[in-house]
């Protein structure tokens, strides 16, 4: 028995015939990677959360101990996730041509160890810590030896509920111990765009001349609730490209839609881009 709905693949094959031929730049969200064991923010069913802010972050030292106490916990199951069907089917996709790029919401990296090549990552990767000072970015894995070594008895709970971002759900986090930069004693924050933080100009121009480029847009996995998404699907639009959009639940840009997917994307992509 299909795991898709009638109308699934129904949805699918109208899909199919409207992105036949073209370049696809794919637009990905927390929703791809579920199935990789990383929650999303407001999927359906779940309550929404939001993780700190920007502004927060950088207005007191106590909320960035509560943030890499809460990340220092939750980083590890972010980093133990695999990339799941939908990731490979993006992966093969663009190997035959079919997707001709990736901008991703997602943080966690998955779309590189499927095999993807030409993917932007629109809000940072969290396996990536900077100095907001000297601009020295370093592995996420020597941030964690750093911690460990200052916080030796604070003990990872494989059960704790984390988020995409990797907050974990701590409290008691004001005696936790944060290093400074080696360099120049600056501030380390990972390498992800908070919310409230604007992405990065030159990666947006990136992802607009990605846009230009490609034919038609592919959206999976994501609500576009936030506008450094949604404005993909509205430039899109305007510019006469069919939008396909495979999520489960609404969507900002369902109106916009040339064919809209309601499925499980790990499903649904490999029925859409290699059956």
């Amino acid at each position: 028995m299909s795991p898709l709905s009638d109308a699934a693949n129904y949805s699918i094959e109208v899909a199919r015939e409207r992105i036949a031929g073209k370049k696809i730049l794919a637009l990905t969200g927390a929703g791809l990677s579920t199935d990789s064991g990383i929650p999303d923010y407001r999927g359906e069913g779940r309550v929404a959360r939001h993780p700190m802010t920007y502004d927060t972050f950088m207005g007191s030292f106590q909320a960035q101990q509560k943030y890499w106490a809460r990340s220092y916990v939750g980083w590890s199951r972010i980093a133990m996730a695999k990339p799941n069907p939908g990731h490979f089917s993006l992966a093969q996709a663009e190997t035959t041509g079919m997707i001709s790029a990736l901008i991703t919401q997602n943080v966690d990296g998955l779309h590189q160890q499927a095999g993807s090549r030409n993917v932007l990552d629109l809000h940072g990767r969290l396996d990536r810590v900077i100095c907001l000072g000297c601009r020295k970015i370093i592995p996420r894995s020597e941030m964690d030896l750093l911690l460990e070594q200052l916080n030796p008895n604070i003990r990872k709970d494989p059960n704790v509920e984390f988020t995409p971002d990797g907050d974990a759900e701590v409290v008691g986090t004001e005696s936790f111990q944060v290093p400074s930069c080696d360099i120049c004693g600056g501030v380390y924050k990972p390498d992800v765009v908070f919310f409230g933080e604007a992405v990065p100009t030159d990666r947006v121009e990136n992802a607009m001349a990605m846009l230009d480029r490609a034919q038609c847009l592919l959206v999976a996995g994501s609500s576009l609730t936030v506008n450094s998404g949604f404005r993909f699907a509205k430039l899109a639009q305007k510019a006469g490209k069919p939008i396909v959009i495979v999520n489960i639940g609404p969507t900002r840009a369902d109106s916009l839609a040339t064919a809209k997917i309601e499925a499980n994307t790990s499903y649904a992509l490999e029925r859409l881009l290699i059956d």
